[in-house]
């Protein structure tokens, strides 16, 4: 693939607004990134196309980037002609590397920092540094691009918003099912937003069972994969329905769960958790009828509780 092409817009004066921590012209050739700063540099997930003209000027004005894996990030930097230094860092060694970056920010040094595919810091490394510089009043910026989990939100179907997006779930089921029992207690209490989650194939149908388990079988939801490859797929329908097509089909790449809000069943079972509520209220403190009603919708007492506190502030 050749570099970017080049372009005769000129911006307009107000391209670069008064507060912007770094400069940028259309052509993608050139970027000015302020001394000692941190930008946080979206790469594609996928479609080297999706690469931004902001992203590789910013790569070349920058004195090192920061990745998960050079050789990853060498095949990139190579289409784009990008010839700036890389190091590593990712989870392993980011806490015991921050101090050094700092200081090397601190002595003006212009780093960009980058994950292997996507929106740095997203379920990727670099919010130990990124906090750390923010902490130390040194300027941090990003060049914005593809994130898979929002990506797979606009395509799946599914109300976008409110959305809660949760990284990966845990790898053990017990533990995963725990996590989505929180989740669907909270529905339960009158929470609502289509739910993401990133998966590994070769978990994606065990975390299926436990949806279903958690969140029903006829729950709508959606699954997303190879986002912007030339096997792009989303599959959407019930849990169920999608449970049984990639058990006759083995799922591969990247993969985005989401599983859309309840529907009316969550209203019903909200306004049966109030009614209980407020009919324990009359005779019971707050903390008693929380731990009363708790037990009789078969939900976490701090959630009823928080719940019952509403109701008596009415």
């Amino acid at each position: 693939m050749s570099d970017l092409p080049s372009s005769t817009h000129t911006p307009d004066d107000d391209s670069n607004p008064e507060g912007s921590s770094s400069a940028y012209d259309t052509s993608g050739n050139s970027a000015t990134l302020p001394p000692g700063s941190l930008t946080l540099v979206a790469t594609p997930i996928g479609n080297l196309g999706d690469m931004s003209l902001r992203a590789v000027a910013t790569l070349r004005a920058a004195d090192v980037i920061l990745c998960e894996d050079t050789r990853v990030t060498a095949k990139l930097l190579k289409v784009y002609n990008v010839s700036t230094p890389t190091q590593i860092l990712h989870d392993h060694n980011e806490q015991d590397r921050v101090p050094a970056l700092l200081a090397r920010m601190a002595e003006g040094a212009r780093l960009a920092l980058v994950s292997d595919a996507g929106t740095p810091i997203v379920s990727d490394p670099g919010y130990r540094l990124a906090r750390a510089a923010i902490a130390a009043g040194l300027p941090v910026s990003a060049a914005p691009g593809a994130n898979a989990a929002t990506l797979a939100l606009t395509l799946s179907g599914l109300p976008p918003h409110p959305y809660l997006f949760s990284g990966f779930a845990s790898p053990r089921s017990s533990a995963r099912r725990s996590q989505f029992a929180v989740l669907r207690a909270a529905e339960q209490a009158g929470f609502t937003a289509t739910l993401i989650w990133y998966e590994a194939p070769h978990r994606l149908l065990d975390m299926l069972d436990d949806l279903i388990a958690v969140f029903g079988p006829e729950r709508e939801a959606a699954v997303a994969r190879e986002l912007t490859k030339k096997f792009e797929e989303i599959r959407r329908g019930s849990l169920t329905e999608i449970r049984e097509h990639f058990s006759v089909t083995a799922p591969r790449g990247e993969i985005t769960v989401l599983v859309g809000p309840p529907g009316d069943e969550a209203a019903d079972t909200e306004q049966d958790l109030d009614a209980r509520l407020v009919e324990a209220l009359k005779t019971h403190s707050v903390k008693d009828a929380a731990a009363l009603v708790a037990g009789a919708v078969d939900l976490p007492k701090r959630v009823v509780y928080a719940r019952a506190l509403e109701i008596g502030k009415s």
